[in-house]
């Protein structure tokens, strides 16, 4: 069987790392998810207030540690679950640019929840010290707007799971 490249991607609070955790028990694979190497790695460091700058350049080094982490799973036969975010259209183009160029099949998941529901679930869930960052509402309302949900195209072919 071939390995294949899972791609989750929703809305902060959607459930996209349960679902992860869940796909990735069940195929078997690896799941790799942005939000445990950020709060890990440098939720202990997170400057008040939060500076996007900051948080960017950690985001694109955990990723680029993912991706050469993943690709080593890969090419040794056991298939990956990726929970990135990928919040924009042009983040899951280039991931599906990167899937191929390398010709790894790619299997979408697209993980939504009603905005009350994400909300509830992300504020004051985490610490900052273990493997999630506190989320603070000032961060939920920047993610809220740079959110793009993904169109009819995109979600050709896509697995669709909506939590509640």
């Amino acid at each position: 069987m071939t390995a294949t490249l899972h791609v989750i991607f929703g809305p902060q609070g959607a459930g996209k790392s349960t679902y992860a955790r869940d796909l990735a028990r069940r195929l078997p694979a690896v799941a790799f998810a942005i939000d445990d190497w950020m709060g890990r790695l440098f939720g202990p460091d997170m400057p008040e207030p939060l500076e996007f700058e900051w948080m960017m350049e950690r985001v694109d080094r955990c990723e680029a540690q993912i991706w050469s982490t993943a690709a080593g799973v890969i090419a040794a036969g056991t298939s990956v679950v990726l929970d990135l975010g990928l919040m924009r259209r042009s983040d899951r183009a280039r991931v599906a640019e990167i899937a191929q160029a390398v010709e790894i099949p790619i299997q979408w998941h697209f993980v939504d929840a009603p905005p009350e529901v994400r909300r509830e679930r992300v504020l004051g869930q985490g610490d900052g010290q273990g493997s999630r960052m506190l989320v603070t509402p000032e961060m939920f309302h920047f993610t809220e707007k740079a959110y793009e949900a993904p169109d009819e195209a995109e979600l050709r072919g896509c697995i669709v799971s909506e939590s509640h």
